[in-house]
């Protein structure tokens, strides 16, 4: 849909450890060498100046620091990258818009310490990957942080003034019962947060996790218990002021992730450092745009930035009509507004069901969709359950 804006993302790819069930592109790497960082922080940079042209004209609305641990860099390097970003999109912001600008933090002595100075440097928003509170639960997922100090790390984040807190939660962790995820949802609506995503853990296949499970060594949550503890997150977090926004995300009233919200409804993207994927703009010979993917690895990506060539070790995905359609269907379906029939007219000259017909009738009468009366669509509670089924019919 048409768009002014753009919003940021930089990954920042090293961590304490990797965590067993991840399969971002990330690297265990600390402490992070004062030599290394700066070398990550040139390319930034470098990449910042050779991609943003392609986004030229537009306001800024959102900056995210994601990972990897991006709490890892010293404030003065968030800094650093932050003035870059914001001098390459000059352009006002809308009237009465301030730029959100996050910064994903991991529970350390080390980054807790860093927080006025992350402040200090332009972060307006935290995202605390607390995942638990339960340090049982913590030594299953391979975390590299114990509960006491995601706790100290939530208090300091609200002593170093942040006043938009987001903390993340995994359930469905093998082990762990429906109680324990209780205990866990009663202690995160105690800190108080503006936000929280809280994502039942997934099983990707490259990662030990993965293949653990393939090798019949661990086994997910039992299905029942999963959908117990999907309806007991919803259950408490709405009990506690929070609106369900998107399938895992949840905020008190005005606090919803602006950057994330720019993915569920397709809006430009630029995206910095390994890894990372772009959603360019519409243009000549590409009007509903097109996907870029940095290369994966850290050497690739610095050998190729600093070498003068584009960060993406392949062509850019353009983006089809076919291909349009079916992710403009499913990923505004991960909300909780829906699927607006009206805005989708709008763009692709037809409602859903002009394309989609035969797919939406059988998926509202296995009960999985909704239909409102000028068609507009929504998942129910048993689509959100079953999601990955419901968005396989619009691929």
């Amino acid at each position: 849909m048409p768009d002014a804006t753009v919003g940021v993302y930089v990954h920042v790819p090293y961590c304490e450890r990797v965590c067993p069930y991840c399969d971002f592109a990330v690297v265990a790497a600390r402490p992070l060498a004062a030599g290394r960082e700066e070398r990550f922080a040139r390319a930034i940079e470098a990449e910042l100046a050779r991609r943003a042209p392609a986004f030229a004209g537009r306001s800024l609305a959102s900056l995210y620091f994601g990972g990897g641990t991006p709490s890892l860099l010293r404030p003065e390097t968030l800094a650093r990258i932050a003035a870059a970003v914001r001098a390459a999109f000059p352009a006002p912001a809308p009237e009465g818009s301030a730029l959100e600008v996050t910064l994903e933090v991991n529970p350390s002595t080390l980054e807790r310490a860093r927080l006025p100075g992350f402040r200090a440097a332009g972060a307006t928003r935290v995202s605390v990957g607390v995942q638990s509170f339960d340090d049982a639960v913590l030594k299953r997922l391979g975390r590299a942080h114990r509960a006491r100090e995601a706790r100290r790390t939530l208090e300091a984040c609200r002593a170093a003034g942040f006043a938009n807190l987001s903390l993340d939660l995994i359930f469905a962790v093998p082990g762990q019962d429906e109680a324990a995820l209780a205990r866990d949802l009663a202690e995160a609506r105690a800190f108080g947060p503006e936000h929280v995503s809280a994502y039942e853990l997934t099983w990707e296949p490259e990662t030990p996790f993965g293949r653990a499970a393939a090798r019949g060594r661990l086994a997910p949550a039992d299905e029942e218990l999963a959908v117990a503890m999907h309806e007991r997150v919803e259950a408490e977090l709405v009990a506690g002021d929070f609106a369900r926004y998107e399938i895992s995300s949840y905020a008190r009233p005005g606090r919803e992730s602006v950057h994330n919200r720019r993915y569920w409804e397709r809006r430009p993207v630029l995206a910095l450092g390994p890894g990372a994927v772009s959603l360019d703009p519409p243009a000549p010979g590409a009007p509903f745009g097109a996907r870029a993917a940095n290369a994966r690895s850290e050497a690739a990506y610095l050998a190729r930035v600093e070498a003068g060539l584009a960060a993406t070790a392949e062509p850019a995905e353009v983006i089809d009509l076919r291909t349009a359609r079916g992710e403009a269907a499913f990923l505004a379906l991960r909300t909780a507004r829906g699927l607006v029939a009206g805005a989708f007219a709008a763009e692709f000259g037809a409602a859903p069901r002009a394309f989609f017909g035969a797919e939406i009738a059988r998926l509202a009468a296995e009960g999985l969709l909704e239909e409102g009366p000028g068609g507009d669509l929504v998942l129910t509670r048993r689509g959100r359950l079953l999601s990955d089924s419901v968005f396989a019919e619009f691929v």
